[in-house]
């Protein structure tokens, strides 16, 4: 299992902006009440525009174990986010967990 599976980092450290084609009340995949409406074409995960941002989908302890409920239905900026990234080394330092190795 990948650390992007498992870790949660970005999770709970980013705002996450879609379009609202991607949520299920406009026949996408985001399911209906874990994302809010921004503008007429925009939608934002639950959570994620808080303080101390945390997606409504994450479930469990960041570095640990961290699942997200609706991985197979995340919207594209959740599976565009790159494992190993500077993005992703960010989220992680947040969180007080080392980058992951170049290598993965």
């Amino acid at each position: 299992m990948s650390a992007c599976t498992t870790c949660g980092a970005c999770c709970a450290s980013f705002r996450v902006d879609f379009s609202v084609y991607e949520h299920e009340e406009h026949g996408g995949r985001v399911p209906a009440g874990l994302a809010v409406g921004v503008t007429d074409s925009t939608c934002r995960m639950r959570g994620t525009d808080h303080a101390r941002p945390r997606c409504a989908a994450l479930y469990g302890k960041i570095g640990e174990k961290a699942i997200c409920g609706i991985y197979e239905w995340r919207p594209s900026p959740c599976r565009e986010f790159e494992e190993g990234s500077d993005a992703c080394a960010q989220a992680r330092r947040r969180h007080g967990l080392d980058p992951l190795p170049h290598d993965i």
